[in-house]
């Protein structure tokens, strides 16, 4: 004999592979574990407790999953091992010469699995089931391991390929998305509790970890699953590694509310700006870490109150703030006022700037807001000297703003290297700096999933450059997302956001303008409403067909006090691309809006009917006429199932 293989048949029906000589590793594993299914002969030896006498290749190759090629093993004899009162296993003997058995050598196999087959079981009760001490080993080094890991043993189909992993071990602190915890976990099959793995690089790092014995280390990445009729979204990074035959797999879970929270206090630190928040019918107040900073006082003292703060101000200044507040509180009017406090280490120079939100009856009931402390700033112009100060101005103040801009700008935009899931959709974002570099504009987006599991996109470009434009896109995108997220309509919203920037021009040299999109999604009726203040209207690229939405009404955002903004919807079909932009994309000087229009709407079609491989927001954003403007380019996709 060239080649034998043993069989063991465990309680669930399936067969291991507990022996074989003659049989390369390759296909051992491929063969290690065989469910209870027709066409093996393994199975169908001890399912009748008969001989089977494979001796045709062809007509063999039609009625059984043959193990490895034919013409390596011709012949083929499988023989069951008689257990205790009941078919335990089945020896396989496997012959590279070609013909049919004959009566002597017949019964010499025969008298050779009845002469082991009590060895055999010795071996098995003294050792209990195969492989299963390994399990038990894990388990035990994972019953005291910190942190998530499992043992994935690989189920493969009669041709060898994996078909799905099954959770033998977990560690206690191994949790899923839906909260299963480490027991919980064992006995799991891998595509049957977390199907939409299937085909994703996670599913393939399994694959390359367990042929090559490489260790797989993967991109974070987010998954998403339904519990109980509520979609649950996480992020995880995992590492796999090959261990005799199974996988070792662990992973860490990223909590998307601690990454928002520091990319928050990063804003704060280097802004030097705090928020604030004041519940005028609990009269309860809420700051953060730096407004206490920024005050010099100790987080134990808690919120200041409003009536206390006038102790603190210059009293040069007490007048102005105080017809800011009354206005504020009053009237509901936003303010944006400066005023000077003294503090143990000398006197401040901050900025208040707040809005109220009001009842049905027009009353505010709270009020939210942000403090900076402009001290830094001040102090420099304070220390200028007349015959420097202009050169220092336009040389080092303005350089600090820029540099100070441009790393707000960075924690405000951090643009995702990869694809992002939301409620559904998969997001592609790409922003392209201007070649001058000189200033730092003010294009910007936001893409969030709102508490009813709906999803916000905006798109928009302030008028400008430099600190100014930062700081009118931070305002925009934190009071959108604010007033979005507690019930206001997307006209209502955008109508306010014009309000706000009128308000913020008021008794400044330059009004502050600026255009925006902004939309929103419901996954359960695919539709999407939106609405535009004086910006390009979003591209929509369905069926290999690109066309441009109808814009509803809407004029740019601090230009005139009485704008009115329209709203259209569409239902997104499976496919779809739906492309927010700003209009560096799109504006060339000298040359129409609508030659501009038509060159991105035919690139967007060309690069989806073409075999281009990169993400369509970077292929349309590299396409920007000569680099002149900042651009910013969202691709909002429909999954195609």
């Amino acid at each position: 004999m060239d080649g034998v293989m043993i069989y063991r048949l465990d309680e669930s029906g399936r067969l291991g592979l507990v022996g074989h000589t003659g049989i390369d590793a390759m296909l051992a594993a491929q063969w290690q574990d065989i469910p209870p299914v027709a066409g093996v002969a393994a199975v169908e030896v001890i399912t009748s407790g008969r001989p089977c006498w494979l001796e045709d290749p062809e007509r063999d190759a039609e009625a059984y999953r043959l193990i490895g090629p034919p013409r390596r093993w011709p012949t083929r004899a499988w023989l069951p091992l008689p257990g205790e009162g009941r078919v335990s296993g089945a020896i396989g003997f496997l012959r590279a010469e070609s013909g049919p058995f004959d009566a002597a050598q017949r019964e010499l196999l025969l008298q050779a699995v009845r002469l082991c087959g009590g060895s055999l079981r010795l071996v098995e009760h003294r050792e209990g089931a195969p492989g299963d001490w390994e399990v038990t080993a894990v388990q035990k080094i994972f019953d005291v391991l910190s942190g998530a890991a499992i043992l994935l043993s690989p189920l493969r189909s009669p041709t060898g390929e994996v078909e799905d992993y099954r959770i033998e071990a977990a560690a206690p602190e191994s949790v899923d998305v839906a909260g299963r915890r480490g027991k919980e976990l064992v006995g799991r099959r891998v595509l049957e509790t977390y199907p939409t793995v299937a085909g994703t690089p996670l599913w393939y790092g399994y694959l390359d970890a367990l042929e090559t014995g490489s260790t797989y280390e993967g991109e974070p990445f987010s998954y998403r699953e339904v519990v109980a009729g509520i979609p649950a979204t996480s992020v995880y990074s995992v590492r796999a590694t090959r261990l005799a035959g199974r996988l070792i797999v662990s992973w860490i879970r990223h909590d998307a509310g601690a990454r928002e929270a520091s990319r928050l206090a990063a804003l704060q630190r280097l802004g030097n700006l705090g928020w604030a928040d004041w519940n005028l019918t609990t009269d309860t107040i809420n700051w953060s870490e730096q407004v206490y900073a920024i005050f010099d006082r100790a987080p134990g003292q808690g919120p200041m109150t409003l009536e206390e703060l006038p102790h603190h101000l210059v009293p040069d200044d007490l007048p102005a703030l105080a017809e800011a507040v009354q206005r504020l509180l009053g009237e509901g009017a936003p303010i944006d006022q400066p005023f000077r406090i003294t503090t143990d280490g000398g006197v401040r120079h901050l900025r208040i700037v707040a809005e109220a939100e009001t009842d049905a009856l027009g009353a505010p009931v709270e009020v939210h807001g942000f403090f900076q402390d402009l001290s830094p700033q001040r102090d420099a112009e304070l220390a200028l000297g007349a015959s420097e100060r202009a050169n220092l101005v336009q040389r080092g103040v303005l350089k600090a703003e820029r540099a100070i801009a441009a790393r707000l700008q960075h924690a405000l935009l951090p643009v995702p290297e990869q694809s992002i899931e939301l409620v559904g959709l998969r997001v592609d974002i790409a922003y392209m700096p201007s070649d001058s570099g000189v200033n730092v504009g003010g294009d910007w987006y936001s893409a969030i999933e709102l508490p009813d599991r709906s999803a916000l996109f905006v798109v928009g470009d302030v008028a400008g450059h430099g600190l100014d434009a930062v700081g009118t896109m931070a305002q925009l995108r934190f009071t959108a997302k604010g007033m979005i997220i507690t019930g206001s309509a997307l006209p209502d919203a955008m109508a306010r956001l014009n309000t706000l920037l009128l308000h913020t021009a008021a008794g400044m040299s330059s009004a502050a303008t600026a255009t925006m999109i902004m939309a929103r999604y419901w996954p359960e009726e695919r539709r999407l409403a939106w609405v535009r203040a004086g910006h390009p209207p979003p591209l929509l690229v369905r069926g290999g067909e690109a066309r441009f939405l109808p814009p509803p009404e809407g004029i740019l955002l601090g230009a005139w006090a009485d704008a009115v903004y329209g709203q259209e919807t569409l239902e997104l079909e499976p496919g779809d691309h739906l492309i927010l932009y700003t209009d560096g994309l799109v504006e060339v000087p000298g040359e129409s809006m609508d030659h501009g229009l038509g060159r991105l709407a035919a690139a967007a079609a060309e690069a989806m009917g073409g075999s281009c491989q990169d993400p369509l927001a970077r292929v349309l954003a590299e396409l920007r006429p000569a680099g002149r403007d900042d651009v910013c380019v969202l691709d909002i996709q429909v999954p195609p199932y």
